[in-house]
């Protein structure tokens, strides 16, 4: 099919190596022969008359032309794909279909078992795929990479549909045998320690709860940093540092490890934990049936 004297299949060609920047990537990606790939950008080269990508050293880089096309480029093809691609139904016990998710190890550990349980009981036999934690994780959802984000609401894009599914709380977790695990957690006991916190890796800026703590003016002491939620309650023990984490995550921690659990010295707003999808894609039936799973295992999680 050709618009404007243009092949429209180039542009899946052109999204894949403006992703990837490598015709060998490329060609991998959409399951092509590199030569095919190669083919694919001299007709893209000659139609936009501009090189689109160039060597630098042993990386491909993008054009300036190339960088303005590309999110176009991208939008364009996730309409088509949430549109004129897009199956009528979706049956979840008859699917190849292969839904990824971005969310926490948090989130994997005390939310998604119930999703998945609940898609068992319905002999789903979809995918899924559990994507890190990024910087930008918008980024992924525009770009269709992503078809969920299940991340805290201050986190979301203003571009696209959202839902809150539930609100978590804080609290402090310390080792059981520690001395801050005798008496109540002060404020003067919780800055005088030291801090298990959370940082994902190569992500700009801090969680929920460390940003939170700043609006009250308050400096810790951070003695260890760590790239998930899970291993936090772990890290306290046999110290005298304080974790400061979800709620439901520490409850599942008490029974496994060696900690108490304080309450926080200082209020801390409740997390709400929202999902987000594309715009373009509120209608598709796989995502429609999916969101009502998430919905059903909040219930479940909350019985």
């Amino acid at each position: 099919m050709r618009f404007n004297r243009l092949d429209l299949n180039l542009l899946v060609a052109l999204d894949a190596l403006l992703t990837e920047r490598s015709i060998t990537r490329a060609a991998e990606r959409l399951k092509l022969t590199p030569s095919a790939v190669s083919s694919a950008l001299a007709r893209l080269r000659e139609y936009f008359d501009d090189e689109l990508l160039v060597q630098v050293g042993r990386k491909m880089e993008s054009t300036p032309r190339a960088e303005g096309l590309h999110e176009a480029v991208r939008d364009v093809l996730v309409r088509i794909d949430s549109t004129i691609a897009m199956q009528p139904q979706f049956d979840p016990a008859n699917t190849d279909r292969t839904f990824r998710i971005f969310l926490s190890d948090y989130s994997q550990l005390v939310f998604a078992p119930h999703m998945l349980a609940l898609a068992a009981e319905q002999h789903c036999s979809a995918r899924f795929e559990f994507l890190p934690q990024v910087t930008n994780p918008q980024r992924s959802l525009e770009r269709a990479e992503a078809d969920l984000l299940i991340i805290p609401r201050g986190f979301l894009s203003p571009d696209h549909p959202e839902e809150v599914l539930y609100e978590e709380e804080f609290v402090c977790v310390v080792w059981r045998d520690g001395p801050l695990a005798d008496g109540e957690l002060s404020f003067e006991r919780y800055l005088a320690a030291g801090h298990v916190v959370m940082q994902p890796a190569g992500a700009v800026g801090e969680s929920f709860e460390a940003w939170f703590l700043k609006r009250y003016g308050v400096s810790r002491r951070v003695a260890v940093t760590t790239y998930g939620f899970a291993a936090m309650p772990a890290l306290v023990c046999g110290t005298a540092y304080v974790a400061t984490v979800h709620a439901r995550l520490a409850r599942a921690f008490v029974k496994a490890w060696p900690v108490a659990i304080k309450a926080p010295p200082l209020p801390i707003e409740r997390m709400q934990q929202a999902v987000q999808w594309h715009k373009y894609r509120t209608q598709d039936p796989g995502l429609v049936w999916l969101r009502n799973l998430l919905r059903a295992a909040v219930q479940r999680m909350a019985d």
